[in-house]
């Protein structure tokens, strides 16, 4: 059934109210390469990690119905569908269900054993089990084996033999679930121990779990009528949301409803964009997320129609190992939890001026820091560097600080001592602002942390692939915010107003002021109270997190201990820098052009004058053949902001507390600039100036244009009504020579100032390089105008 204008009506007023509570939860969320979205075509958004329950659907159908205008139907599990709030809410926005087994799975009875693993690794035996009850065991069901190490091995049913017999359609994987069902590891053979000892006593099997088979043909037949409409459907095709640091194995469900929907009708034109979802600390309230957009995945008419043939499970298989690539140009993957730390502190270290990198640019180097360490991960020298920066991990763990601010070190005392005064005054100050909204709303704190916690425990025994539930906690955060805000809102309304009208009574409170009007003052004065001990207390939070160091650098017990540390982060810095200069090119064919920070000794003198850089076969010079994205990479260096402090020259200074009046209400930090800053929502992409900028706006006069050109000569010489004589026509040329030549000169200045860190035009070439405009002559520049 095609979408109304009420449906499209009520799905916009509810993504719109609650882009306004991630906003609140999220200091900021930076949508990239958003451009690439097609704006007419059918399309299925691939989205991973799924990192956030509920939040990742909130995240990109705002960003998407913000960006590119464009409405998407997400695909839910039936479990949450039964969720009173969630399952309306999700039925609001014309969100399909899904039916997962595992969400079904149950106890069974007995126990099984495979017999002859050797042979046949797909006959199961059974002791005291009725395989042929047709209501839990059935073509199609699953059967799972115990959860170790948060993994459960399961695998689908082929034929129900005898009551204790059953064959698999694939055997069970992993050498867990080879020992699980032998009794014995890979190892062991023949019943016999691999160090030759006697054979142990019988196993006798080990207990297990059925889930039945789930019909999905409704669910299919829902996505292919939306995607016939032209609509978009929204998928997280790793089954679940989960808090791991790598990708789950994708469920063929995506690849079977593209290809379905080609097969039904070759001319729909339906793509798949892979959607990264970044997050720094998914869980915890003001945190940030990068959303990337992939490049849309064209599912090839061969594998449509070897769909349609007998290559239906080959076709399936290969669209799904096209997305998998798709999705890891776009999301930062680490095998555990302890190689992500271990990128995060070398991606610190490896900026050595400490510069603020814009989102979008942390995310990307460190995804290439990822990949250079699963390259190079065995090579000495990167093996004795993880040592020391682990080491040096703990060391700031141990004494309370964070990397930035072992740079408090190198300033003298007196300087330390007026920052910790200047500072200890300025919390003092917003703890005055932040203690009403703290106390009023202080329950919805206290509530939420609990049940979240709670979820995230039941979260965990009911899940087979999450680590600890992290990926709930910031999904209860919020629905127990939503609940209680208005209940203490209402509340402390009611007291307000039977408090006036009390002291009415006792002439306390003048009659003329009406109880109306007190009611609808406080309906709206609390929430006020408490988004400013938010605001206040996020800024109040960070000048608190900054005294420790502060202490720390005029305690003569520490000082010294500081010291060392700085100049151990240096040395830290020095090697990791040296080494990525080093491999970088081996791994990046156009390192050098596209670096994210630039190099620490080419960053003392200014460049010499180059040539224009030549385009490189492959967009990006790199395996993946991304397109180039201009808010990622730049020629030379990335911008730099102009308030950026260097931790060489004068103390950090608190970013927060600076941003305060300047930006929005109470903000801490900039919020993303319209929510986008890729091509999809500005205006100035039209101009060949402002291409390639990766700003979205319109960029600001540069130069004042003063032509020179003489006025040309005119075949006829007239007057207007105030006797101004006009000219003919313009001489464009050397117009736009002055304005170009000026703006040459302008970067030049600019590279000699500062050293070829501040901000670099450029733009876009044809075939997708990206030229600085300073360093393109006259003629470059006036084909480039002459073409657009």
């Amino acid at each position: 059934m095609a979408r109304t204008w009420k449906d499209n009506f009520v799905y916009d007023v509810f993504l719109w109210l609650w882009t306004i509570v991630i906003d609140l939860f999220f200091r900021e969320i930076h949508p990239r390469t958003s451009y690439r979205i097609p704006k007419n075509d059918p399309v299925i958004f691939v989205a991973a990690p799924h990192a956030n329950q509920f939040v990742d659907p909130l995240i990109l159908g705002g960003t998407v119905r913000h960006d590119a205008k464009r409405r998407i139907s997400f695909l839910i599990a039936e479990k949450s569908l039964r969720r009173k709030f969630v399952g309306f809410a999700s039925r609001l926005v014309g969100s399909v269900g899904v039916g997962r087994a595992l969400d079904l799975k149950k106890p069974a009875k007995g126990k099984i054993w495979l017999p002859d693993p050797e042979e046949d690794a797909t006959l199961i035996k059974g002791k005291g089990t009725e395989f042929t009850d047709s209501k839990q065991f059935m073509k199609g069901g699953l059967l799972v084996l115990p959860s170790v190490n948060n993994e459960a091995a399961n695998t689908e049913i082929q034929e129900v033999i005898s009551d204790e017999e059953i064959r698999l359609k694939k055997p069970f994987k992993g050498d867990v679930a080879y020992k699980q069902l032998t009794g014995q590891s890979l190892e062991e053979s023949n019943g016999q121990l691999s160090n030759g000892d006697s054979k142990k006593e019988e196993f006798d099997g080990i207990k297990f779990s059925v889930a039945p088979h789930v019909d999905q043909s409704k669910v299919y037949e829902a996505v292919f009528n939306r995607l016939k409409e032209g609509g978009c459907i929204g998928i997280f095709p790793e089954g679940g949301s989960h808090d791991r640091t790598e990708l789950l194995p994708l469920k063929a469900g995506v690849a079977i409803m593209a290809l379905g929907a080609l097969a039904e009708n070759p001319d729909c034109g339906v793509k798949i964009v892979p959607v990264g979802m970044n997050y720094f600390h998914p869980h915890k309230f003001r945190s940030r997320c990068v959303i990337e957009f992939g490049k849309p995945i064209t599912v090839p008419l061969e594998l449509v129609e070897q769909y349609k043939g007998d290559g239906r499970r080959a076709a399936i298989q290969s669209l799904l190992d096209t997305v998998t690539n798709g999705l890891k140009t776009v999301t930062t993957l680490a095998p555990d939890y302890d190689t992500l730390m271990l990128i995060q502190a070398v991606r610190r270290l490896y900026n050595p001026k400490g510069k603020n990198l814009p989102l979008s640019m942390t995310v990307e180097l460190n995804r290439r820091l990822i990949k250079g360490y699963n390259t190079y991960k065995d090579d000495p020298r990167v093996v004795s560097l993880r040592t020391d920066v682990l080491d040096y991990n703990r060391q700031l763990f141990h004494l309370g600080i964070r990397d930035h601010q072992v740079g408090y070190a190198k300033h003298s005392w007196y300087k330390v001592i007026f920052l910790l005064l200047w500072r200890t005054f300025k919390l003092a100050c917003l703890s005055l602002a932040v203690l009403p909204g703290t106390v009023l709303f202080a329950p919805i704190f206290v509530i939420g942390k609990l049940i979240s916690i709670k979820k995230s425990r039941e979260a965990l025994a009911a899940s087979t692939v999450k680590i600890r539930a992290r990926d709930v906690i910031a999904t209860w955060k919020i629905l127990v915010a939503l609940a209680l805000t208005p209940i203490l809102d209402v509340t402390y309304t009611c007291l307000l107003t039977w408090w006036c009208y009390y002291n009415r009574v006792g002439v306390r409170v003048s009659e003329s002021l009406p109880l109306t009007l007190i009611t609808i003052g406080g309906l709206f004065f609390f929430p006020a109270t408490c988004f400013m001990a938010l605001r206040f207390g996020e800024v109040g939070m960070d000048i608190f997190k900054s005294l420790r160091p502060l202490f720390l650098s005029i305690s003569p017990s520490s000082s010294n201990i500081l010291v060392r540390m700085a100049e151990r982060r240096e040395n830290l810095s020095r090697r990791i820098s040296d080494l990525v200069n080093e491999l970088g090119p081996e791994l990046f064919p156009d390192f050098e052009r596209e670096r994210l920070v630039h190099d620490r000794e080419q960053a003392r003198t200014p460049p010499p004058e180059i040539s224009r850089p030549s385009t490189p076969t492959s967009p990006l010079g790199r395996e993946d053949g991304n397109e180039i994205d201009s808010l990622t990479f730049t020629p030379a260096t990335p911008p730099s902001y102009r308030n950026q402090r260097s931790p060489e020259g004068n103390l950090p200074r608190n970013e927060s507390f600076k941003n305060i009046g300047s930006i929005g209400l109470f903000a801490s930090r900039p919020p993303t600039p319209n929510r986008s800053r890729s091509r999809a929502s500005s205006g100035s992409w039209s101009s060949p100036l402002n291409a390639g900028t990766g700003f979205g706006g319109k960029l600001k006069r540069l130069t004042s244009l003063k032509s020179n050109a003489k006025k040309p000569p005119t075949t006829k010489d007239s007057k207007d009504d105030e006797g101004v004589k006009k000219t003919g026509t313009a001489d464009l040329e050397e117009v736009s020579r002055n304005l170009h030549a000026a703006m040459r000169e302008r970067g030049r200045r600019r590279k000699s100032e500062s050293g070829s860190e501040g901000w670099v035009e450029f733009e876009r070439s044809d075939d997708g390089g990206i030229t600085p405009m300073s360093e393109m002559d006259g003629d470059e520049v006036e084909e480039d105008k002459k073409g657009v």
